[in-house]
């Protein structure tokens, strides 16, 4: 396999190579933010490490609605700089960074009065002009005005009593979990040492700057201490308990908002086409994601447990109550096929609403030796990951070269266009058919020869798993061999996204799965036993959160989950 930087013993290696030399930057925070600050603090020259207390992306940045776009909603806030600065991101996305994990997507945006064309038209008008300022945005379509007809035969689930014309336009989407393990196999690859399962506990001090970090490695009980010359906090809605660890009053304050998704089956809205429907709080998207649509989202302040937010009935009845204002066909409780829920972390304001508090990012110095970086959006960490390390190239009191990241393409991505274009000879080659192929390299880029050399060397990982037809076995092994999946929950709810694709929600599909990780990983029976059970008892908690009617019942019941400790029984959370 080309890279193991993220395999098991690349792990290891990293948290050791960490412990025995001072490092320039230690980023605390495995996100999407985290991920983008190593990429481009390593690409600069700095020698770097990053530590997550969980599994990458297992916050925020894999709970997402799944969009690379301007927020087009912001119009309306008059936040017309961080508009333009998102498309130009999001342009980036598409045609340099990462074209084999961002591709556009079309959204009908109807309207139910002919007098709101006009501002509805305006305002979308405008932001294909501000798209258009960069030219890696000229790819996309320009946005169309439709009538009713025109509408229902994009949309034909729609009312027709509810639509009376609509415009379409484009924006773009991504898996924000895969695209996090992606840009952090890049920084690995350049040199940054990457380890998850490792808690900051506390920070070293040398009179008032701070030299690094006290860590806890989750997975062997020990301590070790990190030394840097800055650390970065890139912890999203934890940001506050990070600035508490070095005392006084932080700089920057977030409130988490709290938003929920719902996937249903493809076959229960017929469309050609996303849409977005205003709310009278926020905007309701309905997301086109291979054989399902992802439906969302909520906008509500979040004080409880952070670690595991959870949907109420109360939540997906919102939804639901909301879409089903302009479909024909209702849908209700059971075609719903998957929930899931996240926080955004966003800068606190006067605004008591969450939905208005801003979206731009903040970065602070609050002690010397540590950056606080927070706010913002998924589309524009590439300029949150600048703009930390351009604060902490002050901190170390020297220049550093500029930032190359809107040059640099992530693993998979270069030949990626060509490789698409072979793709009938990969099937002859491989003997797998051609839409399979066309799934890995919408996954893995031109990484997917690495998955295909191991079909080869094992023809078994060439079958698809049996409970969850759209994935391979290879996949999932590949999870743990190169992509820093060290438990069952990783590969299903994050490399892959069986956890919600799923009727099951992946129970099914979980010992099967847990037995394809057990080699690379060294797992008994035993362990392998603890895992599906683990899992299974997660999916149980969540699935009883969801039929709670308030947030505080429903973080009450997720919190039966049990927690997995390696090597030991299952126990109680």
């Amino acid at each position: 396999m080309a890279t193991t930087w993220l395999g098991p013993k690349g792990r290891d290696a990293a948290l050791a190579s960490m412990a025995d030399e001072e490092l320039d930057v230690l980023v605390v925070g495995g996100g999407i933010v985290g991920a983008g600050i190593a990429l481009d603090a390593v690409s600069r020259g700095l020698s770097v490490g990053l530590i997550e207390a969980r599994d990458f992306a297992s916050g925020t940045s894999s709970r997402s609605s799944k969009l690379i776009h301007g927020g087009l909603r912001y119009l309306e806030q008059f936040d017309i700089e961080l508009v333009q600065e998102a498309l130009h991101e999001r342009g980036l996305l598409l045609t340099t960074i990462a074209p084999h994990l961002v591709r556009p997507v079309p959204f009908l945006f109807p309207f139910s009065h002919h007098w709101e064309r006009f501002y509805i038209g305006a305002g979308v008008t405008l932001y294909d002009a501000l798209a258009h300022t960069s030219r890696n945005n000229r790819g996309l379509p320009s946005h169309r005005h439709l009538s009713r007809s025109g509408a229902l035969r994009v949309f034909p689930a729609l009312k027709r009593d509810s639509v009376a014309g609509a415009v379409q336009y484009w924006d773009a989407q991504v898996d924000d979990a895969r695209f996090v393990s992606t840009v952090l196999r890049t920084a690995a690859g350049l040199g940054a040492h990457i380890a998850s399962r490792v808690q900051a506990v506390g920070f070293l001090r040398e009179g008032e700057h701070v030299v690094g970090a006290t860590v806890k490695d989750l997975e062997r009980g020990e301590e070790k201490q990190i030394r840097a010359r800055q650390v970065v906090n890139a912890a999203g809605v934890w940001t506050d308990e990070i600035q508490e660890m070095v005392g006084g009053r932080g700089q920057i304050h977030v409130s988490a908002s709290k938003g929920i998704h719902l996937v249903v089956p493809r076959d229960r809205i017929q469309a050609s086409s996303g849409m977005i429907l205003r709310t009278e709080k926020s905007v309701l998207f309905v997301i086109p994601w291979g054989r399902h649509w992802i439906i969302g989202t909520t906008d509500t302040a979040w004080d409880l447990d952070k670690a595991h937010p959870a949907a109420s009935r109360a939540d997906i009845d919102y939804v639901l109550d909301h879409l089903n204002k302009v479909l024909r066909t209702p849908l209700t409780r059971d075609d719903v096929e998957g929930v899931y829920a996240g926080l955004r972390p966003l800068l606190s304001g006067e605004s008591d609403e969450t939905s208005k508090l801003s979206r731009e990012h903040t970065v602070a110095h609050p002690v010397p030796g540590l950056v606080l970086i927070a706010g913002g959006k998924y589309t524009t960490y590439r300029v949150m990951a600048k703009d930390a390390v351009d604060a902490v190239a002050h901190g170390l009191g020297g220049a550093l070269p500029q930032s190359v990241t809107d040059k640099l393409p992530l693993v998979g991505a270069s030949g990626y266009q060509a490789l698409v274009n072979q793709r009938h000879q990969l099937a002859r080659d491989s003997g797998l058919h051609v839409s399979r192929i066309t799934h890995l390299l919408r996954r893995f880029g031109t990484a997917t020869r690495d998955l295909l050399q191991m079909v080869r060397e094992r023809p078994d990982l060439g079958r698809p798993l049996e409970a969850s037809e759209d994935y391979l076995r290879a996949e999932i092994v590949y999870a743990v061999e190169a992509e820093g999946a060290r438990h069952l929950d990783d590969v299903l709810t994050r490399r892959t996204r069986i956890t919600f694709e799923t009727w099951d929600r992946g129970i099914a599909a979980a010992e099967e799965a847990a037995r394809l990780m057990a080699e690379p990983l060294g797992w008994s029976d035993e362990q392998v036993e603890r895992e599906v059970e683990y899992y299974r008892k997660g999916i149980e908690s969540e699935r009883a959160a969801q039929e709670q009617d308030t947030d505080q019942e429903a973080d009450a019941v997720q919190h039966g989950a049990p927690e997995i400790v390696p090597g030991a029984e299952v126990r109680r959370g």
